[in-house]
């Protein structure tokens, strides 16, 4: 039995550890959005959480088609939902490393919107790869319009671990910073320990890689941007957790989460909320890798934060 045990124990610790495989270190961003691009960093390997909790059922969304049009494009597919009326006001979002059916099928859930899925690999560097080439996504818009036959009023960005990589390479180009009006970076900023290593206490964190959130947030806090940032309890243990980068972020921005308890989308449990102009942050409960699979699935609900003003 004991000899059981421990298969049983490895098999789990393996899973977790390719389920948050995609958890990773994300650009290093110089300090404002108008310095030329830095380096993508190495991906750091982490620690797997050593536990599975089963007091939540942690749902998932079916798995579906929508009905509507798919055009290849350079970079990825874009996916127009059928419905969306091409002569009004519409918005594109460009999501990264969500899959290829679930943007799609949260994108249809939504009044006037259509996606670009691309997907790069595990890593937040395979995704900042595809953005140094800073007209790169410029010219991703003009494709998707080409190809749709339509003009699109609202561009946003949303990535989901890993693939906020992507969203911060593309914030550094200046002409690309004006054209974007609404980010969703979803339990995917990090950065690394000043020593190597956390703590004790609390950790000193690399701001260096935080510095480039800094400049979007005070468009959003001003109105003129819209801005959401989730995070949760996952400690990747060699580099620093969402959490923590968020609690430095909003430090810096001289905010002050406040504490609650409520369900949120997809029976996630949200921990704590800040809201001020277009800028929201949510924590979320949960340092598994179940937890970190249940903010992509509640892409839905965030995409329908994202279109309102607060």
């Amino acid at each position: 039995m004991r000899s059981i045990s421990r298969i049983i124990s490895c098999c789990s610790s393996l899973c977790l550890a390719l389920a948050l495989a995609p958890l990773a270190l994300l650009a290093q961003a110089p300090a404002t959005a108008k310095n030329p691009p830095s380096q993508a960093p190495t991906a750091a390997a982490q620690n797997p959480s050593p536990m599975v909790e089963h007091t939540r059922t942690h749902p998932r969304l079916t798995k579906v088609s929508p009905p509507g049009d798919r055009y290849p494009l350079p970079l990825g597919t874009l996916f127009v939902p059928q419905g969306l009326h091409r002569n009004r006001p519409a918005t594109i979002l460009f999501f990264f490393h969500g899959g290829g059916w679930l943007p799609e099928l949260a994108a249809s859930r939504q009044r006037q919107m259509a996606v670009v899925l691309v997907q790069a690999g595990a890593g937040s560097g395979s995704y900042v790869q595809l953005f140094k080439d800073p007209t790169r996504f410029l010219s991703l818009i003009a494709a998707a319009e080409s190809a749709s036959h339509m003009h699109f009023s609202q561009i946003a960005l949303g990535g989901w671990s890993a693939g906020c990589g992507a969203l911060r390479q593309i914030l550094l180009d200046p002409a690309s910073y004006d054209r974007i009006n609404r980010v969703l970076c979803i339990d995917g900023v990090h950065t690394g320990y000043t020593n190597g290593t956390p703590g004790p206490g609390e950790s000193d964190l690399e701001s260096r890689t935080l510095q480039g959130s800094l400049v979007f947030v005070s468009d959003a806090l001003a109105g003129k941007k819209r801005l959401i940032v989730t995070h949760s309890e996952i400690f990747p243990g060699t580099f620093a957790s969402t959490t923590e980068t968020a609690d430095w972020l909003l430090r810096e921005w001289q905010f002050s989460a406040h504490p609650m308890v409520r369900f949120g989308p997809m029976g996630t449990q949200m921990l704590s909320r800040v809201s001020a102009g277009g800028l929201t942050v949510i924590g979320f409960a949960g340092n598994s890798a179940p937890d970190h699979v249940d903010e992509l699935h509640s892409l839905p609900e965030y995409l329908h934060w994202l279109q309102q003003n607060k």
